[in-house]
């Protein structure tokens, strides 16, 4: 199915869409080059947009694949739907089974971690290796600064400004850049969500902040079938949500991993420093 975004930019996006049918709606997704899977997962308000310096390079050695969760990117976004971060875990392991994916190198991203390590740990044998960029795989409840986070979380008020604002993709987003995105750049994180009809996904993630954090401590206490697996760990140290202390929790639980640390790079390594990490996932391999 041929679906038209008038702003998107074909150069700097240059990939061919495709579409999987799920629940009644149509899922986006990037299938380019050949050769072993690289599968990327993607957080939030984010999208495959964002891994695209990263896939044009090495989908001349690899099969990249990046989907957009269903509420983001070039995916539908019904305003009623199950937008839950289970629920995003399970329609991508309907999609990997469906699309018959093995020996897959998972590229996991902010939310991408637990949507995409929940199905690692539940279908280990598909999975070769990992890299993780930025993200987390346990609770977060009892720390001071989610303690902080989640006052706000919980303020009314806050799904109000995402809904009617844009919040997320116009305020948030640039802020855990350390290298401010160009206009240009940022336009291609606010224009998928025109409409505050098209913002659920973004509001529920919120959500998943303050309901999801037994889930994710769950996923960390059940990592044991993938926590040998080899694991590339990339991280923009600047990072003002996902620090420093999120990268020594993963090296210290995934025995088998190599470190890539950015110093002057924020939330998006992928974004701030796409060359660097296409080059380490290349070596890495």
């Amino acid at each position: 199915m041929k679906k038209q975004f008038q702003w998107l930019d074909k150069t700097e996006y240059p990939f061919t869409p495709h579409y999987y049918r799920i629940n009644g709606y149509d899922l986006h997704y990037v299938d380019e080059g050949e050769g072993p899977v690289l599968l990327y997962v993607h957080g939030t308000p984010s999208w495959s947009f964002d891994f695209r310096n990263v896939i044009k390079p090495l989908s001349n050695h690899f099969r990249c694949i990046a989907i957009d969760h269903m509420g983001f990117g070039l995916s539908d976004k019904p305003e009623s739907y199950d937008y839950t971060t289970l629920n995003h875990s399970k329609t991508l392991e309907k999609f990997i089974l469906d699309k018959g994916l093995e020996s897959i190198t998972l590229v996991v991203h902010d939310f991408g971690g637990p949507i995409g390590l929940n199905f690692a740990i539940n279908y280990p044998d598909r999975i070769k290796q990992i890299v993780v960029l930025n993200s987390w795989l346990w609770s977060a409840e009892h720390e001071s600064d989610f303690k902080k986070m989640s006052k706000v979380l919980k303020n009314p008020l806050l799904p109000f400004l995402y809904r009617k604002l844009n919040f997320s993709a116009r305020f948030i987003l640039p802020k855990v850049y350390n290298q401010k995105p160009s206009k240009k750049t940022l336009k291609h994180y606010t224009r998928p969500f025109p409409s505050s009809m098209e913002r659920e996904g973004m509001v529920a993630f919120t959500k998943s902040l303050l309901n999801d954090q037994g889930w994710f401590q769950e996923l960390w206490e059940k990592k044991k079938p993938i926590e040998n697996k080899k694991t590339l760990l990339i991280w923009g140290i600047k990072d003002s949500l996902i620090g420093p202390k999120y990268l020594r929790k993963f090296e210290e639980g995934f025995p088998n991993s190599s470190t890539l640390s950015l110093a002057d790079v924020g939330h998006f390594p992928q974004e701030e420093a796409a060359e660097q990490v296409a080059e380490e996932i290349l070596a890495w391999n």
